[in-house]
């Protein structure tokens, strides 16, 4: 099972789901090939982008670049010039660019004969064609029947239906955004003893002054808000890697550009996986 990594690189949060993917690989004595690290930024575009591909070479693993940005530039160039100012007719160039440049990436990736992709941190929508080709691994922050959207949308919709529970998945990724189907999955509560202060506290301020200001004077900080994403981002990264090892042990398989499972049931329940992962990486934190 050969894996392609696929990363923007923007932030730490890009260098820690590399690193830690492969940290825990190694602690579990896992043998996971990354065959190759994708990066839509090239080197001396970004700092960020510079620190992820500086990890990657460290740990002597191979990169592709190619920038996201100088193509659009020179798409937008090319083919709009005077229309740029147009919203409409920049949207439409968009699609068709984005279709041409992920032709290319999917001819770079060729020669290193893939099996599954994993976009991680990696902030562009792909092209169908490239949905076609390839098996891709998508991390989105809710459970298979929750809230679609951006995490922060996810969340306020918890909060609006009071839900008692939440969790993350992985899909496939195909042309409607996180819509393709989901491979794995994990849950946690947030209700019960410890949660039941920060909605009591929650539900006072909204009968106060209504759930929009709320959301508008603290946004983010909330503290029931902060708990749920400060819960959500600790499984993130241990739901990815614990679905990768699923691929690389083989429980996951990939048959003609579909995933499938031997005798269990799709999409994998991992939560107990990920709790344990979380238990032992803490365990290490403490050592």
């Amino acid at each position: 099972m050969r894996i392609g990594w696929l990363s923007t690189g923007r932030d730490a949060a890009a260098r820690t789901l590399l690193a830690e993917t492969l940290r825990r690989a190694q602690r579990d004595r896992l043998p996971l090939e990354l065959g190759i690290v994708f990066c839509d930024r090239e080197p001396g575009e970004s700092e960020q982008s510079d620190l992820f591909l500086r990890l990657v070479y460290e740990h002597g693993l191979g990169a592709m670049t190619l920038s996201s940005a100088a193509s659009w530039r020179r798409w937008r160039e090319e083919n709009l010039g005077a229309a740029d100012d147009d919203p409409a007719r920049r949207r439409e160039a968009r699609t068709a660019w984005r279709d041409t440049y992920h032709e290319t990436v999917v001819e770079l990736l060729e020669p290193f004969a893939a099996d599954v992709l994993v976009l991680a941190g990696y902030m562009l929508i792909v092209s169908p064609a490239m949905c076609a080709r390839y098996p891709m691994l998508n991390l989105h922050p809710a459970l298979p029947d929750g809230p679609t959207g951006m995490w922060q949308e996810v969340i306020w919709e918890l909060l609006r239906t009071d839900a008692t529970a939440t969790g993350a998945l992985i899909n496939l990724v195909t042309p409607e955004l996180d819509r393709g189907p989901i491979v794995a999955s994990c849950s946690f509560p947030i209700a019960g003893p410890t949660w039941d202060p920060l909605w009591e506290d929650y539900h006072r301020k909204v009968a106060e002054v209504g759930a929009r200001a709320v959301a508008e004077s603290e946004g983010e900080t909330e503290p029931l808000f902060a708990r749920i994403r400060r819960e959500g981002e600790r499984r993130e990264l241990p739901l990815l890697y614990q679905t990768v090892k699923q691929f690389v042990m083989g429980t996951l398989r990939v048959d003609g550009g579909r995933v499938s499972s031997g005798s269990e049931t799709l999409p994998l329940d991992l939560t107990p996986a990920v709790e344990d992962d979380l238990g032992l990486t803490e365990e290490a934190g403490k050592a």
